[in-house]
């Protein structure tokens, strides 16, 4: 399938765009050196995982860059932009609490800390896309392009990676931008990714072949040894 170059590069400035507003805006400041890392860390790697699906997994690229699709579950409708709101209210969050107010400051060894964790999150993110040629951003069944079940790579030790690895994303950004109180609000959107993970596998266990067994077999959705 041929990928539009200039709509993935005016997806990827859009999306610069919208995270750099959420972040300076609030701040006060276009000198956050701490917010700069971030956006340089977060779309160095972007352009480094898109670059690796353009070149070898052109049809996941294709999935990841729709907009939606009639066959999104219906329930994922609400939960997906949602998520996508909290994202953006979550940055603001953090800009306001590190660089205007410094209601909860964190030191500067634990951001450094914090930068590692954040490319700990990309490392596994990328392990992701390269076992699942299936990891669309929306949940849906993609019969068309023959999806079965993922059981290797990290997808051994849990099922949804790409959660564990958000999570890790999520503690390492807030601690990366100095934002003690980021990591606890950030937190909280993973009760939405949770409930997400388990409505997923209500579906692919009814819908898709072989799940239901992979499912019994590993046991841990995101976390090993706890959930």
């Amino acid at each position: 399938m041929q990928i539009s170059i200039k709509s993935l590069v005016i997806q990827i400035v859009a999306v610069f765009t919208i995270f750099a507003l959420a972040l300076f805006i609030p701040a006060g400041t276009i000198t956050w050196l701490a917010g700069w890392i971030f956006l340089a860390l977060f779309f160095g790697f972007s352009l480094f995982i898109f670059s690796w699906l353009y070149r070898h997994n052109s049809g996941l690229l294709n999935e990841r860059m729709r907009l939606g699709t009639p066959d999104q579950q219906a329930w994922d409708k609400a939960l997906f932009p949602l998520l996508q709101a909290y994202l953006l209210v979550w940055l603001i969050f953090m800009s306001l609490d590190a660089a205007r107010f410094h209601w909860s400051p964190v030191p500067t060894w634990l951001q450094v800390v914090g930068a590692i964790g954040l490319l700990g999150s990309f490392y596994l993110l990328f392990l992701t896309f390269r076992e699942n040629s299936y990891l669309s951003p929306v949940i849906r069944l993609q019969g068309e392009r023959g999806q079965r079940v993922v059981s290797t790579g990290p997808y051994h030790y849990v099922r949804h990676p790409m959660y564990s690895a958000i999570l890790i994303f999520i503690v390492g950004t807030s601690l990366l931008l100095g934002s003690g109180y980021g990591a606890l609000v950030g937190l909280l959107s993973m009760l939405i990714l949770g409930r997400r993970a388990v409505l997923e596998e209500y579906m692919l266990s009814e819908e898709l072949p072989g799940y239901a067994m992979y499912r019994s077999a590993v046991k841990f959705r995101m976390i090993p040894f706890i959930w």
